[in-house]
């Protein structure tokens, strides 16, 4: 009788460790879905792959809207309890999350090699104390698209954007008619994005690198959004009051401006889309030459098991790698996120077949970190309704910067 117990035991012992070790190790992934082209679809194909490769290992991808909503569903979600791994969210969120506690940094879970093989461009937003809290990856910078038939048509060069801002002021008023705007620059959605852009052309940051100081009533600060709202008021060519960033992008399909200023990552769905010859190119200078990064970074929360941890780096190398970096790049126009991505046979075939996938890579060049500070959705918003009651005359852009400035001082005093 013994005997048969022993064997029992033991065989239900050898039973519990082969279930043990068959089981999956499951991640969930918040995923923001914000900007043109089928995402969903092209991440699906990833997560899939990937499973298939990790057969150990199961993702569930939860798509959650704009960044901001993908923010609120992850954090809402770990406030309620539910299981969440890791998440691709805005890279300026870093501040945010650490002061949270709510992610940990990948020092502890990569190699140094590693974390030096992406460009440090891209790296910048999630590189805070020492330390490396994001890894890029949804990575963008801001470019301008342009309308080369409607450049021929006004007896404009097709392969000469403008390149300063007189050129871009001279070029849209000769673009400009009773059909089509010559430019439109987003004021929803992101505008505190563009603004940065035209901050930094006009050779002004508009936050310090500690996150801790903003320089919104900075007189070439101001002098940049008088500059904007005197594209429409002063020179007319750029619709007066907001531009919608959620539809920019079908309204320049459509013929309804000749330039737009939008993320690389509606690269794709325009080439798709385009019934017309269009180029794409770096933003242009005035004081200098730059754009501001954007997008995602991979990061993965404080409240997972060591296995968790593991699974997701597993997961975060693969969707970086640079095979998958150059797929993703091909598919949706955003950036691949390291140097070795642009050395596959992939990425080499399609750059030398469609120059335009290399522009937001080579501006890369002139880019500064995307603005982030502590308090980072509250001192953006100040700055957007700052910049939005600009362009809409409610406010001068002295008045509406020095309360957004102010406010800004509330806000991060603490932090100091």
């Amino acid at each position: 009788m013994k005997h048969t117990q022993i064997f029992a035991a033991a065989l239900t012992g050898a039973l519990a460790f082969a279930n043990a070790s068959a089981a999956q190790t499951e991640l969930t992934m918040y995923y923001p879905i914000a900007v043109g082209g089928s995402l969903t679809q092209v991440v699906d194909g990833m997560v899939a792959q990937f499973e298939a490769e990790n057969p150990d290992i199961s993702v569930t991808a939860i798509y959650s809207g704009n960044y901001d909503d993908t923010r609120v569903r992850a954090l809402s979600a770990l406030n309620s309890g539910e299981p969440a791994q890791l998440a691709v969210m805005f890279s300026i969120d870093a501040y945010d999350l650490i002061e949270q506690e709510l992610i940990i940094p990948f020092d502890g879970l990569a190699s140094e090699e590693w974390l030096n093989s992406f460009y440090p461009a891209l790296m910048a937003n999630g590189q805070i104390e020492g330390q490396t809290w994001g890894i890029p990856f949804q990575r963008s910078t801001i470019v301008a698209y342009y309308n080369k038939d409607m450049f021929r048509a006004a007896g404009l060069d097709p392969e000469s954007p403008p390149t300063t801002w007189d050129e871009m002021i001279e070029m849209g008023k000769v673009l400009t008619n009773d059909d089509h705007y010559g430019l439109m620059i987003p004021s929803t959605g992101y505008p505190y994005w563009m603004f940065q852009a035209l901050a930094i052309q006009n050779g002004k940051e508009v936050m310090a690198d500690d996150g801790l100081s903003t320089s919104f009533d900075d007189p070439d600060v101001i002098a940049t959004l008088e500059f904007w709202k005197s594209l429409s008021q002063e020179h007319g060519i750029m619709p007066d009051g907001t531009v919608e960033w959620g539809t920019l992008r079908q309204a320049f399909l459509e013929g309804q401006t000749a330039i737009m200023w939008h993320s690389t990552g509606n690269l794709t769905a325009v080439k798709k889309n385009a019934s017309f010859d269009f180029g794409v190119a770096e933003l242009p200078a005035n004081v200098r030459l730059g754009s501001p990064t954007g997008g995602g970074n991979f990061y993965i929360f404080k409240d997972t098991s060591e296995e968790e941890r593991a699974a997701s780096m597993k997961l975060i190398e693969f969707m970086t790698s640079p095979e998958q970096a150059a797929a993703w790049s091909i598919a949706t126009g955003y950036m691949g996120v390291s140097p070795a991505a642009y050395e596959t046979d992939a990425l080499q075939a399609y750059v030398q077949e469609f120059p335009p996938a290399l522009v937001a890579r080579n501006q890369l060049e002139n880019a500064v970190a995307e603005f982030s500070t502590f308090e980072t959705a509250r001192v953006r918003e100040g700055l957007n309704n700052a910049i939005q009651s600009a362009l809409t005359g409610a406010k001068t852009p002295a008045e509406a910067l020095g309360e957004a400035q102010a406010a800004a001082e509330r806000l991060l005093r603490a932090y100091r």
